[in-house]
This record gives C-alpha cells, sequence and structure tokens, in this order.
C-alpha cells in the first residue's frame, strides 16, 4: 500500500537535498520507520502524512547533523591561530591571585580583634574613621592607628608574597 508512495516521496527528498542517493536513503528510512511502527501494532490512521512527517524529521535531523559537523575542528587549528584567554583568566594568575588573596586574608585575620574590626569597617564597608569610632565606642585617634596597622600589615603580606616569588606580578586588590 505504501510502495505507491515512494516515487512521489522520492521526488520530494531530491527536490530538498538535490542528491539523488542521499534522498533515496531517507526514503527507505522513513519506509523502514513506519513500517516498525504499524508492525508494532499501532493504528496509522494516515499512512502517506505520517510517511512524509517522518520523511522531514529525517531531513530536519540531517541538516542538523551537518550543521554540526560544519566546523573546523579546534585541534586542526594552529596554536597560533587561537586566540589566547585574557591573562586574568589563565590557570596560572587565577591560581595566584588565590593565594595572594589567601594570604591576604590571612593577614588580616592575624590582627588583635579590635585592630582588626577597625580595618574592615574602614576598608571592606566602606565607613569612616568618624563613623568607625562611634560604632566601636573608641576615639578617631585610635581608629586611625588601627587603621595604620592594618595596611602595614598587609602591606608586609604583599612584599613577602611578591618577593618569595609565589605570585609573579602583583594581581590587581
Amino acid at each position: 500500500m505504501l510502495e505507491r508512495h515512494y516515487p512521489e516521496l522520492l521526488k520530494f527528498l531530491v527536490r530538498q537535498i538535490r542528491d539523488r542517493d542521499a534522498a533515496a536513503d531517507l526514503a527507505q528510512e522513513s519506509y523502514v520507520r513506519i513500517l516498525t511502527l504499524q508492525q508494532s501494532g499501532e493504528a496509522v490512521a494516515d499512512p502517506r502524512a505520517l510517511l512524509y512527517r517522518i520523511a522531514r524529521n529525517l531531513l530536519i535531523d540531517r541538516h542538523r547533523h551537518g550543521a554540526v559537523r560544519n566546523h573546523e575542528s579546534l585541534d586542526e587549528r594552529p596554536d597560533a591561530g587561537q586566540p589566547a584567554a585574557p591573562r586574568h583568566q589563565q590557570p596560572e594568575e587565577i591560581y595566584a591571585f588565590a593565594r595572594y588573596a589567601e594570604a591576604m586574608a590571612d593577614a588580616i585575620e592575624s590582627l588583635p580583634p579590635r585592630c582588626r574590626e577597625a580595618f574592615i569597617l574602614n576598608r571592606f564597608d566602606g565607613l569612616t574613621h568618624q563613623q568607625v569610632a562611634e560604632r566601636m565606642g573608641i576615639s578617631r585617634n585610635m581608629v586611625a592607628q588601627h587603621i595604620m596597622r592594618g595596611i602595614l600589615v598587609c602591606k608586609a603580606c604583599s612584599d613577602r608574597f611578591h618577593c618569595s616569588g609565589q605570585g609573579g606580578e602583583r594581581p590587581a586588590p
């Protein structure tokens, strides 16, 4: 019963892809799928419509497969032609910055509690010396001393980190 639609289906597929052999393969696959469906006991109300739907879906799959395959392999490109990731995304830079940040966090953590609190409130939370003094109940002069001590500890940490060769160039803080 479906055999009578073969020439019509083949003609349709040839018009779509302009390759008679590939069209014949798609027509055959369409028939295989519809016959498999019928043999499984599925009732097919309009076999011709289903045959064309299967053929269209196979055309779409073929097109998608071709689109995926139609690109230049990265393995075949010369290394010089491949753009390098920005410096801040290079694995070595990411690792160095992580180590630097860890060293800085350890240096800040080593400050006495009140000094650390004043330093964090000023440098990380953005409070002024006056606001830190009011929040902590200490003088502005004491706040300035705590912040200066924190800055000196961070500077010493940065110098140790970079002088020991652990970090390469200094990452942007």
